[in-house]
């Protein structure tokens, strides 16, 4: 399974979303990043040029559920119909919301690595 990883917008800490990539290649899962500070567009389409099974999406600068709503603008207009995750510095009482937009899974600040991984093997699995 190819997972795709992001940084959407302006925010330019990414050491998590690094050590979640790494977590992943370990558990057998190949792993595509795009680097810092890119927009939804050019995150949909880095998944459509390498094909990928996921999008996750990692942000830490507050605006998850304005992303979200332009991840799933973005995504119908391509259509790329692909699971798609968020996670990073998202507080608790915003997953429902984020999943209610159209995340397959959203993660809360403080998810550990192995909960990732073991989602991923989870939707591979279904796949």
């Amino acid at each position: 399974m190819k997972v795709l990883l992001s940084k959407p917008g302006l925010d330019g800490h990414d050491v998590g979303v690094k050590v979640l990539a790494h977590g992943l290649i370990e558990a057998g899962f190949e792993v595509v990043y795009t680097g810092l500070r890119k927009s939804i567009e050019e995150i949909v389409q880095m998944a459509l040029d390498n094909k990928v099974d996921s999008v996750g999406l990692s942000i830490l600068s507050g605006t998850h559920l304005v992303l979200a709503e332009k991840m799933k603008e973005v995504m119908a207009e391509n259509n790329l119909d692909i699971p798609w995750f968020v996670g990073g510095n998202v507080p608790a009482g915003d997953v429902e919301k984020l999943e209610f937009i159209g995340a397959n899974k959203a993660f809360p600040t403080s998810t550990k690595v192995s909960e990732v991984v073991a989602y991923f093997n989870e939707i591979k699995v279904k796949a």
